[in-house]
Order: C-alpha cells, then structure tokens, then sequence
C-alpha cells in the first residue's frame, strides 16, 4: 500500500526562536484517515503545507500522491459557483452533483453567485470538488469552522463513507471521533501516531502521560542522589587538597621524612575521587537526557459571583422579528441559578439575536415577555469583537480588568509571550479570540453569555474550558455546535424551530 513517509523533520519560520519541528518522524497508510490533533500555534496546517512542498525544510518527506487540499481559493467569488469551481479543477457536472446529493445540498446553489452562498454551503461545494478524484489524497483543514451542528453530522457521515483516506484538521471532538480511524498528534515538536479516534488518543495519552510523570519523579530522585553524591566527592576532594598543602609535614623538608609517600597517596585518592565525580556528572547528564519534556495544561480561573437571585430569566412567547418575519416560534424558558443553558438551532435561526434581545441589544421587533432582575453583572463573549484594540494593559485598564488575572488567563490559553507587546487588531483570529475569552473569564460576573466561544480555539482549550466550568458551576447562556462540549458542561438545551 502507498504510504506517506516523513524522516527526520526539521522546520521552523524565520525569526522563530523555537523550531516547530525537530528531528521528527513519521509513517503512514494513505488508506487511514487521519486526524490531526495539537496546540494553536503548534504546526498543524504548516504540516500540510510541508506535505505540499510548499515551504523549505530540512530531512525528507517522501509519497507518490497528488495531494488536494481543503479549503481551496475561489479566485473570482462573483462568478457562478459552477463556473467558479471549473477554475479550480476538471469535472463532468454529474459528478460533482452526486457528491452534492450525498452531502445534502441543494443542486441550485450551483447557479448562484459563490460569494452569496452561506459559510456551510461554500464549505461543502468545496468539499465536492475535493474527493472527485478517488486517487487523490485530500488534506482538509478545519471543515467544521462553519458549519452547524446538522451540517458537521452530515459531513462527518459523508467522510466516514468515503473509501479513500485523508487527514482532517478539526476542533470539534465528537467530529473526529466520527470519521478518523487515527491520529496525528504534534507533542511538542514530534509528530506521534496513535491507532483509533480522538476519545481513544486521549485515554492512551493519559496513561501515556502518568507513566512519564512517575518514570521522571524517580530519574529527579536519582539525579538529585547522583547530584549529591558527586558533591560530597568534590568537597572530601577539596579537603585532601587543602589537607596535602596545609600541612607542615609534607610541605616542609624537616619532618618525618614521609612527605613524599603521603603526597603521592593523597594525589592518587584525589584522582580517583576526581574520576568517581565525573562519572557521577556523566550518570547526570545521561539521566537528564531521558526526562521527558511533559506539556501540562494549566487551569483557567473564573471570577463567578453567584446573585441572590434564583431566576435569571423567565422567557414566555418570546418571538424575534426582521421586517416582520419572525426568526423563530414562540419560545419559553427559564433560567435558573447554577444552570447552564445551550441554545441549539441550525444557521440563520435566530441564536446569536436571541442573546442580543436578553442582554437588551436587539435592533428589530420583539413581542412576548423577557422578565430578567435588574443590575445582573454579566460577562459576553462576542462572535464579532472587532472594538478590541490596543495594548493588553491599556485594554485592560478600560475594561475594569484585574491585569495580572486577565495575563494568567491568556497564558494559560496558550498565548505565546512574544505576542503580549503586539496590539490587539494585529493580533491573529484565534489570539484575538483568547482576549475576549480571557476578558470574560477574569470579569467578577453573576451570569456568562457566550456565543461560539470555542471558535479558534483548539482541544486543549476546550478541556480547560470544560474543566473550570465543571469546577465553577457558572450561570450560563450559550451558542455553540460543539454537542461534546454542550454535553461535558452540564447544559440543558432549547431548541430554536420554525
């Protein structure tokens, strides 16, 4: 079987202090289909760009494939999506539209302009034109940005009845659980192979992990021993010395005519200690060799202060309205004290309005009831935050934030140090998205409003997520697609329907 077959890696960008790949390995079945897994920030789309020879790197990364890579760049978005697609690879039309079928898009979609499609329908036209040819190999870089919670069940049934393989870069859990057979994961600047989905990669990981934690507290017992042992032979050492020279016997002529003897036996005592101390320092240095560099996740901290008030929100035949049209049905709902609520809905229903309407913000007509107590600290995580801009301390001077709390927070999200002197609006998406996040987390609040939080961000920050969650048990309203994290948090649902 053809595999792809990576030798001893190394990349990193210019400037970069850290490499993002050292002497990394890598052997894999074009059959599986892969996963790929790892911090922001850690290499992974550069990965696939480095599989495409698109970037300069030393060692070898060795196939006979034509790679396709996801998402491809639509040059003239105006045109008709038909057209717009021709441009970007050679297809009898019946092809491409019994791949449409299959992942459930409407064929017209085919006759209207690219650019007026929505975020889901672009992804899945793209992804089409991606497996039209069976002996391709596709690279698929975050399909599920955006698409919603039926659209990512729908692409992942399309992907897991797909013969070929491929490897798929997502944030959504339950996602690749869903169609990966294996995993990639980049650990610090190696690649890894595990056998099986996501769920199985961490279990294996975790054990993984405990093991090294225990195998490395005994190596820093016995390097502390060595340590110790070899300065207890530098100091007895050092003694002698001082005792050989310190003494009249052997430094004068008129003694007791043993000074020769004693001399060349104090030296011959010296050397071996001398020798004993620096095959300590080697057993040293062999030992620390073997540590292995672990990655711990810090834990976020959340400034929840629970309210007296045990209703948030009682929602009674709320409907929403855009020139009439209502976005949804009559809905109804409360939220309690502790609780956390999920909005669940397709695209386009309404959700991030919703939340604009209970926080008192929506621009269009509203009729029902919204009872809600007065004065509630609350804390919002935008989708559009574009009004984030400036220096982190003079950001978070204007926003009432504590600043070593909100630089914990973002540290803990993985923001890399050389970023915190950079302004907010050069910073890139997902480092913009932990700003937000961060300012939300480190403001003293009674209720979180969250809409698509984890947008950007990758797995490691959804189990931090999760666990100050679970740890905090916030009051909660929130927009997401991502079912597994809806689930580890305790969320009940309300659906949206039309």
């Amino acid at each position: 079987m053809s595999k792809i077959e990576i030798k001893h890696l190394n990349f990193s960008y210019d400037g970069q202090i850290d490499p993002l790949f050292t002497d990394a390995n890598l052997n894999i079945d074009i059959s599986w289909k892969l996963g790929l897994v790892g911090r922001n920030g850690r290499g992974k789309t550069t990965l696939l760009k480095l599989l495409q020879n698109q970037l300069p790197f030393t060692g070898t990364i060795t196939h006979q494939l034509t790679l396709t890579y996801f998402p491809q760049t639509v040059s003239n978005p105006q045109q008709l999506t038909y057209y717009a697609l021709n441009e970007l690879a050679d297809f009898q039309q019946w092809e491409l539209e019994r791949e449409l079928n299959l992942l459930g898009v409407d064929l017209d979609c085919l006759w209207r302009e690219f650019a007026t499609l929505s975020g889901g329908e672009q992804t899945k036209v793209l992804l089409a034109l991606l497996f039209l040819d069976p002996a391709s190999f596709p690279l698929i870089d975050e399909p599920t940005n955006h698409l919603d919670y039926a659209a990512r069940k729908q692409v992942a049934q399309y992907l897991q009845k797909k013969k070929q393989g491929f490897i798929v870069i997502s944030h959504d859990r339950r996602f690749i659980d869903e169609v990966c057979d294996h995993l990639i994961a980049i650990e610090k600047n190696q690649l890894a192979l595990y056998q099986g989905n996501y769920t199985t990669y961490l279990t294996e990981k975790e054990q993984q992990d405990q093991f090294e934690l225990a195998e490395n507290q005994k190596l820093q017992k016995e390097i502390g021993r060595l340590k110790k042992t070899a300065k207890d032979k530098s100091d007895w050492s050092m003694s002698r010395e001082s005792d050989i020279h310190g003494n009249p016997l052997i430094k004068g002529s008129g003694g007791t005519g043993h000074a020769g003897a004693v001399t060349a036996r104090a030296a011959r005592v010296m050397k071996r200690s001398k020798a004993i101390e620096g095959r300590m320092e080697r057993q040293i240095t062999e030992k620390e060799k073997l540590l292995k560099n672990l990655e711990f996740i810090d834990p976020l901290k959340m400034l929840f202060a629970p309210t007296h008030h045990e209703i948030l929100f009682q929602v009674e035949n709320l409907q929403l309205f855009y020139e009439d049209k209502p976005l949804f049905e009559p809905l109804n709902f409360t939220l309690k004290k502790g609780e956390r609520l999920a909005l669940v809905a397709p695209n386009g229903y309404g959700k991030s309005s919703l939340l604009q309407a209970l926080l008192g913000t929506f621009p269009g007509k509203i009729t029902g009831t919204i009872l809600r107590p007065q004065n509630i600290n609350s804390s919002y995580v935008r989708q559009i935050y574009t009004d984030n801009r400036g220096l982190l301390p003079a950001f978070a001077t204007a926003n009432g934030l504590d600043y070593e709390t909100f630089l914990s927070n973002l540290k803990k999200l993985g923001m890399e140090r050389a970023v915190f002197t950079n302004v907010i609006e050069k910073m890139s998406l997902g480092q913009q998205k932990k700003v937000e996040l961060a300012k939300s987390l480190s403001v003293p609040s009674e209720l979180y409003v969250w809409d698509e939080a984890l947008n950007y961000l990758d797995l490691y920050n959804h189990q931090q997520l999760e666990a100050v969650i679970q740890a905090t048990q916030p009051t909660m309203l929130l927009v997401d697609h991502d079912a597994d994290f809806i689930e580890k948090i305790g969320a009940k649902e309300v659906h949206l329907i039309r």
